[in-house]
């Protein structure tokens, strides 16, 4: 018998947290944050990117916490997370991480982000730049580029939402293919249903929509520039063939860093630490412990 399909955006929160969100769940400034926490050593906090959660580094958080006590934190609006509404942007997130580091007890951190989690790193880092170690950006937002097709169709009024409430796969499923992941075979069910199941919970696409109409991910020059001020070790890692943000816009923001380190993955796109997790995690780990 074919599993019931469950519809998008129906969720309680608190239930799905109950039923699927491993880890831990911690009120930050009265709303709901979820994290994975696993390992001994340096910490290490794990920032996703726009619409996805702490499932992004299922493939490294085992290899990275046999050397580092690994962080993997679900921002709001995504994952197990609260939603909104709120005032999106990379100030609320950067305080977000401040707020769980502080709870946690973490004085300095190793920051790894992706994509929009790139950008709270960045913003992160440089409001409390004496509470970060090292830096990795994974395909990371900041430099300006030109928007997707995919981007500005979901900025659109009223379309998007209808398209999201499809009782289908397909949407989301056409998405990761077409701008994150690489290799179609990688996308499997299991693979599939990890990466959106969070968006199951009610909420979810107000947030998701109403973050990408803010417009704010190409809006750092302020913060890169304070990280290449501070000269934090910095290593950057892109897809050669991302078309969320493609390999121009890496170069770009490698020239802004002096002293950074830039690391092309062949056989990536979007999601290099998913499409190529070997090569990562060996970077990543040797990176971090230098």
């Amino acid at each position: 018998m074919a599993e019931r399909f469950v519809p998008w955006d129906s969720q309680p929160l608190d239930e799905w947290t109950r039923l699927h969100a491993p880890g831990y769940t911690v009120k930050l400034a009265g709303r709901q944050t979820h994290f994975v926490r696993r390992g001994a050593g340096p910490p290490v906090l794990l920032v996703h990117g726009f619409n996805l959660d702490h499932g992004t580094w299922h493939a490294n958080i085992d290899t990275l916490s046999r050397h580092l006590t690994v962080h993997a934190l679900d921002l709001w609006g995504s994952g197990y997370s609260a939603r909104g509404p709120l005032d999106w942007g990379f100030g609320l997130f950067a305080e977000q991480i401040r707020l769980l580091l502080d709870h946690l007890g973490i004085a300095t951190v190793h920051l790894i982000g992706h994509s929009m989690g790139g950008g709270a790193c960045l913003a992160f880092a440089a409001a409390h730049p004496d509470r970060v170690g090292r830096v990795v950006l994974v395909g990371s937002v900041g430099i300006a580029r030109p928007p997707t097709l995919r981007e500005r169709l979901f900025r659109l009024p009223r379309l998007p939402e209808l398209l999201l409430a499809l009782p289908t796969d397909r949407i989301r499923r056409s998405s990761l293919l077409d701008l994150w992941i690489h290799d179609p075979e990688l996308l499997t069910a299991e693979v599939f249903a990890r990466l959106t199941r969070h968006q199951k919970i009610e909420g979810s696409t107000a947030a998701a929509l109403a973050i990408l109409r803010r417009g704010f991910f190409d809006r750092l020059g302020a913060e890169i520039d304070e990280l290449a001020r501070r000269r934090r070790p910095t290593m950057l890692i892109w897809g050669r063939h991302d078309r969320a943000v493609p390999i121009e816009a890496g170069w770009a923001l490698h020239g802004r860093l002096p002293g950074s380190r830039f690391e092309v993955f062949d056989r990536s796109s979007h999601l290099p630490n998913f499409d190529e997790p070997d090569r990562f995690n060996d970077l990543v780990v040797g990176f971090l412990q230098a």
